[in-house]
């Protein structure tokens, strides 16, 4: 007697059917074009969870550099200033310091300064 497959293959075809809900025409209804898009869309969220860590620094140093432009230096410069004052912060805390306490970073800023003079 042979064994068939059919609760185990409608148990797959559910799964994948359900991660196709909302898309779009026969997209979300016709067998081949779920698996289809589907797995298209598992690659895309793939890249663009790498790619929102890139556009999360772009915007960082964007605005890192308009904050810097500010105190009369630029972004390389400043950089590289904080990295001979020894000062360790990572881009996206200096970001947040620069929109939310701009006392505290033209202190940074000036420090950064400093530290490209000597």
């Amino acid at each position: 007697m042979r064994v068939k497959s059919g609760v185990a293959t409608r148990r797959g075809k559910k799964k994948i059917f359900r991660r196709a809900k909302g898309f779009y025409s026969d997209k979300s209804r016709k067998w081949r074009y779920v698996k289809q898009s589907v797995a298209r869309a598992l690659q895309k969220s793939t890249i663009d969870r790498k790619k929102r860590k890139r556009d999360f620094r772009t915007l960082w140093i964007i605005r890192l550099n308009a904050a810097v432009r500010k105190a009369g230096l630029s972004y390389s410069r400043f950089m590289h200033g904080l990295k001979l004052a020894g000062i360790g912060i990572d881009r996206k805390l200096l970001s947040e310091i620069a929109a939310a306490d701009s006392a505290l970073f033209n202190s940074i800023a000036e420090a950064a300064k400093k530290a490209l003079v000597k």
